[in-house]
């Protein structure tokens, strides 16, 4: 199960082998290898644009709506449990505001390079954290999903984990887990290191062990580190996630360093991106980007460089709101209003660059665009 592997295992033998070695649990090898032959659908932070972001009911919709992978976020409380939350900051993602018992804890840090003022999953026991509500973070264009504000409970790694494996059991289908190490820096700093406690988790969990898990990271190190932990299996890839032009990993700008991630998008940096991780992953508009006018200008180079460099290219983040939509796609409906064809033709197009995965936050939408 564990055994080492090539590096750039092709999508087909990635999921035939963890199918594979799952045992009743998943879908027979060929079977597997035919549900994923095609690009996958990423679902960014469950079905993030219906329902409260890392919430049971938006991992639930996305793995109805087909998704591949669900994504958990992973940050750390002050008792050193993982939890999913996109940030260490709480306070547009719960109910924390308005609970006055916790109204002295908000207060100011920096962290990726920018400073919040609120209030921090660090400073809180998971104990404390149960107790508050996750909410909409963009009620104004997602008011279908704030009316479940409220109403679920914040989640911790392993609760996803026993709940991707009941859903794998219930519906017969291979789903994916895609979790990203956010802040590792920061959370080094507050002694609360990510990567060790990751680790241990996934050991823990016999469907961890078995199923398909993409992990993430804008910082360098940590995914060095985590190749040598876990150094090469048959279930698991590594992805480099990028921002764009003269930005810089927190890991990098913690010891003075000068690589940016325009410099690891180039033809020498995907190189070297590739001697750790399988996967690339910038953001839409680096590979294909806005005119002035915000229509679709031609594709960079990007997406053949990192094929060339025998990396995976999958791409974040999708969401199908006009506000986000390149003005090609957009309906005239208003810039918080659903666009639903807008979306999946948008997708559509980024998909003819070769992707192998995408991230959305509407998996039903990214389903309908790889499926055609």
């Amino acid at each position: 199960m564990t055994a080492p592997i090539t590096r750039h295992l092709s999508r087909r033998g990635f999921i035939a082998a963890a199918a594979g070695t799952a045992g009743a649990l998943l879908l027979p090898r060929a079977q597997a290898a035919e549900a994923r032959a095609k690009p996958l659908v990423f679902a960014h932070r469950g079905a993030s644009a219906l329902r409260p972001e890392h919430t049971l009911a938006a991992y639930s919709k996305a793995i109805a709506d087909g998704a591949d992978y669900i994504e958990p976020d992973l940050v750390c409380t002050r008792d050193g449990v993982l939890v999913a939350r996109h940030e260490a900051d709480l306070t547009e993602t719960t109910d924390v505001a308005k609970r006055p018992e916790f109204a002295s804890r908000r207060t100011r840090k920096t962290f990726d390079g920018e400073t919040h003022t609120g209030w921090f999953v660090d400073d809180f026991t998971l104990a404390e954290l149960k107790t508050l509500r996750a909410v909409e973070r963009i009620p104004q264009s997602r008011p279908g999903s704030a009316q479940y504000d409220g109403m679920f409970q914040l989640l911790t790694f392993e609760e996803v984990i026993d709940f991707v494996a009941a859903q794998s059991a219930t519906t017969g289908r291979l789903i994916g887990l895609v979790p990203e190490l956010k802040s590792s820096t920061y959370f080094a700093a507050a002694k609360l290191a990510l990567e060790d406690r990751f680790i241990a988790t996934l050991a823990a969990h016999e469907y961890t062990r078995r199923a398909p898990v993409e992990i993430q990271s804008f910082e360098v190190a940590n995914l060095r580190y985590l190749r040598d932990k876990l150094g090469r299996r048959a279930n698991l890839r590594l992805m480099q996630l990028v921002g764009v032009g003269a930005m810089q990993p927190s890991d990098v700008v913690a010891v003075r360093g000068k690589l940016t991630y325009a410099e690891m998008a180039t033809p020498r940096g995907l190189r070297d991106v590739a001697s750790y991780a399988d996967t690339f992953a910038p953001p839409t508009r680096a590979l294909i980007p806005l005119k002035k006018d915000g229509s679709l200008d031609a594709p960079t180079a990007l997406a053949a460089d990192v094929h060339a460099a025998g990396l995976r290219l999958e791409t974040w983040t999708f969401r199908p709101e006009n506000r986000f939509l390149a003005a090609d796609f957009r309906d005239g409906a208003g810039e918080h209003a659903r666009n639903e064809a807008g979306s999946v033709a948008e997708m559509r197009r980024y998909l003819q660059l070769g992707l192998d995965g995408l991230f959305t936050d509407d998996p039903a939408l990214g389903r309908k665009a790889v499926d055609g």
